[in-house]
């Protein structure tokens, strides 16, 4: 299984049931101020990348990326970074700011703008778990500040598809209509707000109809229904310097209800409601849908009884060299597992858990078999074409070690048959 998946929820869950690792989720929020400008023309189009110190050997390994947000020097971050918090481990943090430049994914073709050291016990102790540190690493210069917001992640597992347009929206642009964009917060205990979704840009109408998107409840309220949600609706400007046009709050709760008239919401600007006597509002803006999907997890699917049926096909081709050479892939190392043994080995012994009888069926393929050569692409290799399967992981790679010393490998690759038999 790749590393990647371990920060979706499987893993987490998968700790608690044996409880040996009792860990909390939690969501830490990136926002900086003031970074420094690294662009001639325009302003700095930060990211920042999360780095985690490994226990034993101390080695920074990256752990995920924010997006990148064109032309400001005080971003907030939408894309969040999900934790594992230990109490009893001082789990080392290190923030990279780039300012990017190109399409490349090498950060060393980007404008490097300072990086912060924390630990996550530092951010989640904080007052309101909020810290705010310089950010430090460019000597002479001062690069700003990074404010890092922890929030433990509810269980809620669901995920809502949600549709909005506007109607009448305030016109700020001086040769055209706006081009309008909603910005969706969180508010914290503390009565701060956290971003946690922006919509694209409808170009050139004060009547947008924004696309549907799709988000987590642990991202727009962490599962507490009645939680405030804030929306901004901005003009989008190339330079970066959105024009706001106005806000209005509503709650997971209110959402629920659905296309109706209690979710049609007056966008006001607070600025032009204190000046202007007749003011009334700055447009409207309306839910069209809200669809709620269970995500379900790995576990889920293993609680309600799914069966992992695995079968194994084995490349015996020439070009994997010659098994008595040390260079060969299936070399027949009296001492040690050959690569396809390790192969083998890895990824069974763990999908053997979730599969009941045990039996697994192993092919072989590119091979001339005994006695007379003729060449196939689709063996079994305990020899018994009728019936393939072989007693556990064990079993597999006895008869893979025996067929080994029969066939004659050869060629071509060609594994749609085996696919075909799986299938």
């Amino acid at each position: 299984m790749d590393s990647r998946y371990t920060s979706t929820a499987g893993i987490g869950d998968l700790n608690q049931l044996s409880a040996a690792i009792p860990a909390t989720r939690v969501e830490v929020s990136v926002s900086c101020r003031n970074l420094l400008d690294r662009d001639t023309f325009s302003k700095s189009d930060p990211i920042c990348v999360l780095y985690v110190q490994g226990v034993g050997n101390k080695e920074w390994r990256e752990f995920g990326r924010t997006e990148v947000i064109d032309n400001t020097l005080n971003p907030d971050f939408v894309r969040k970074f999900i934790l594992d918090y230990f109490f009893e481990e001082r789990e080392n943090l290190r923030f990279d700011l780039y300012d990017v430049d190109s399409k490349s994914p090498n950060l060393s073709k980007h404008d490097f703008l300072g990086q912060v050291f924390c630990t996550l016990g530092e951010i989640v102790g904080s007052q309101g778990s909020r810290l705010e540190k310089p950010i430090v690493g460019i000597p002479g210069k001062k690069c700003g500040t990074i404010i890092l917001t922890a929030e433990e992640l509810n269980c809620c597992r669901d995920a809502v598809l949600m549709q909005f347009c506007a109607n009448k929206l305030d016109k700020k642009d001086f040769f055209g209509k706006s081009d309008p964009f909603l910005v969706f917060y969180r508010s914290n205990e503390d009565g701060s707000f956290t971003i946690c979704h922006k919509t694209e840009v409808v170009k050139n109408t004060l009547n947008p109809v924004w696309q549907a998107f799709k988000i987590s409840v642990r991202a727009l309220c962490n599962g507490d229904y009645d939680r405030t949600i804030k929306v901004e609706v901005y003009d989008w400007d190339r330079d970066g310097s959105h024009d706001f046009i106005g806000e209005f709050t509503t709650s997971y709760r209110e959402l629920s209800r659905g296309q109706s008239q209690f979710n049609i919401y007056e966008v006001v600007n607070p600025k032009k409601k204190g000046k202007k006597k007749k003011y009334s509002n700055s447009g409207t803006v309306t839910l069209l849908s809200f669809l709620v999907e269970t995500e379900v997890s790995f576990l889920d699917y293993i609680k309600g009884g799914t069966q992992i049926n695995f079968t194994v096909a084995i490349d015996f081709t020439a070009s994997n060299g010659n098994p008595a050479q040390p260079t060969s892939l299936h070399y027949m190392n009296p001492y040690q597992l050959n690569a396809y043994g390790m192969a083998l080995k890895a990824v069974g012994e763990i999908v053997q858990d979730y599969d009941s009888d045990k039996m697994f069926p192993a092919l072989g393929f590119g091979a001339k078999l005994p006695p007379d050569g003729r060449i196939s692409h689709e063996f079994a290799l305990n020899g018994n074409p009728q019936n393939p399967y072989c007693d556990g992981i064990e079993g597999v790679m006895e008869a893979y070690y025996r067929s080994l010393k029969s066939v004659q490998l050869y060629g071509p690759t060609n594994f749609a048959p085996v696919i075909n038999h799986v299938a």
